[in-house]
């Protein structure tokens, strides 16, 4: 009976939507298919928004590959970056509220805050964190390589934390900005970012396949596991792990609640009758903000620049909202086309993959009567380390024995790592990770995964050693994670 009970809903299912799949979309189905197995990906889900209605909404290949479980519209996916235009929305209620201004400087909100310089501690408003020109940068190296969970200390590192771009000036991606952002959420409500994502997004969205944690996830019983490509092999992915910067990416959402959050955005913050988003910050969040941007204009895809949490760009005539998602075992993309009423989401379990972008590009194209297009298949390779180890340069030795490259190193804003001799080799113990150094010539090495290694990032960096005028060794730099090194001194 419970068998009978579940086809016939699988049924139903298919049947209702197949009902309200519009005619331009055509054999869209049939492309998505051939897509997926170009790509050679494991699943993904579609929903389609137009006129406030979801006219689209379907499941394709597997949440769970191994046991061969099918993904539906409600499977849950990690959406990555797409949670920032979250984070963002919570601090336009907050304005509405009157328990902020997005003009206001994070350190009327954030105790013992301050940034680098006096500079950016009186120029640097909310509003810059979430058009990505507060100049701030990525800083991946204090937020991955030392990952903190709390995210009050997190920012607080940001007075050691040189900019790395121009002031009120420049385009630059931060996830640091928007820990930030959610820092200043937690410290106005005296909850925590989750607990005011659910209270005011979440719940009167009706978004109940969404969340923030595995746990909580994993409750569901319905959700993806994470995939990607490795040497032309499909590899499993571990969840990722976002510590402090839990607000530039954690969410976990289905198509169906996602297509939610596409309505209220197209009718002007409204759902089912109710303001949830203030309309004045829609219309802000969906406006240029930040027009620096480096990227090339061609007639047919022009004006382009970030919003609050979305990337916006005037494409074949046509005004898109858009921003992505990636991370470890993941790739997303969500497209509105406000004047045209028009909203898709692509959410897939295949890690650095333009396969969401290739599907809602053709959907995009089938609705606004654009010639549909060949799309190239791009599929970055996931970061594993290689199983052999690398001798020491014969012809380029270190200059000191191993032995005087011990020690612990530090550096404000990012914290210690203490390099040890193991087995005719240097490790360097990180509080979170360890890794090999793996040498390149005289004091030169780079940062190697052990085995186990398994995240979302490469951690191959170069490890430069230096010394004083008496021959010892000071401090120890870390090379291109960041514009400038970063200088570990030894204690």
């Amino acid at each position: 009976m419970k068998v009978f009970k579940t086809l016939l809903f699988v049924l139903f299912t298919t049947y209702l939507f197949s009902q309200h799949t519009p005619s331009e979309l055509g054999e869209i189905d049939t492309e998505v298919k051939t897509l997926i197995k170009q790509y050679q990906a494991v699943g993904l889900a579609v929903a389609v928004v137009k006129n406030d209605k979801v006219i689209y909404s379907k499941g394709f290949g597997y949440r769970n590959l191994e046991e061969k479980l099918p993904v539906t519209q409600h499977t849950a996916f990690h959406i990555a970056s797409m949670s920032k235009a979250f984070t963002g929305a919570l601090l336009g209620i907050l304005e509405r509220d009157n328990y902020l201004s997005l003009k206001d400087r994070p350190a009327v909100h954030v105790p013992n805050f301050q940034f680098y310089n006096d500079k950016m501690n009186h120029l640097i408003a909310i509003e810059d964190l979430l058009s990505h020109k507060s100049g701030l940068g990525t800083h991946g190296l204090s937020i991955v390589l030392f990952p903190e969970k709390d995210k009050l200390k997190t920012v607080q590192r940001l007075k050691y934390l040189k900019p790395e771009d121009e002031i009120k000036n420049s385009w630059n991606y931060s996830n640091l900005g928007y820990t930030l952002a959610g820092t200043i959420v937690e410290q106005v409500t005296k909850k925590t970012w989750d607990s005011s994502l659910q209270e005011m997004l979440f719940k009167p969205l009706q978004m109940n396949a969404s969340s923030t944690t595995v746990e909580v996830m994993k409750k569901s019983g319905d959700y993806a596991l994470g995939y990607g490509k490795h040497k032309g092999k499909t590899v499993k992915r571990p969840f990722e792990n976002y510590y402090a910067y839990t607000p530039a990416g954690a969410i976990k959402s289905s198509v169906t609640d996602l297509s939610n959050w596409m309505r209220v955005w197209l009718d002007k913050g409204v759902y089912n009758g109710t303001q949830v988003i203030p309309e004045d910050y829609v219309r802000k969040a969906t406006s240029l903000q930040n027009t620096k941007y480096n990227v090339t204009y061609d007639k047919d895809s022009f004006l382009f620049g970030e919003g609050f949490g979305w990337r916006l760009r005037a494409w074949f005539g046509h005004y898109r909202i858009r921003h992505g998602g990636n991370t470890n075992g993941f790739s997303s993309v969500m497209d509105m086309f406000p004047f045209e009423n028009i909203g898709i989401v692509v959410l897939c379990n295949q890690q650095s993959s333009l396969l969401p972008y290739a599907i809602s590009d053709d959907i995009a194209r089938r609705l606004l009567g654009l010639p549909t297009m060949e799309y190239p298949v791009e599929v970055g390779d996931v970061y594993m380390p290689e199983p052999e180890d690398q001798e020491l340069q014969k012809d380029k030795m270190p200059i000191h024995p191993l032995k005087d490259f011990s020690g612990t190193y530090t550096a404000a804003g990012y914290g210690k790592i203490e390099i040890k001799e193991e087995e005719a080799s240097l490790l360097a113990v990180l509080p979170t990770y360890t890794f090999k150094l793996t040498h390149l010539n005289f004091n030169m090495f780079y940062l190697k995964g052990l085995p186990n290694f398994d995240k979302s990032f490469n951690p191959e960096f170069t490890v430069k050693f230096d010394y004083d005028t008496k021959g010892g060794i000071y401090a120890l730099q870390i090379l291109g994670a960041q514009k400038e090194a970063v200088v570990f001194l030894k204690d």
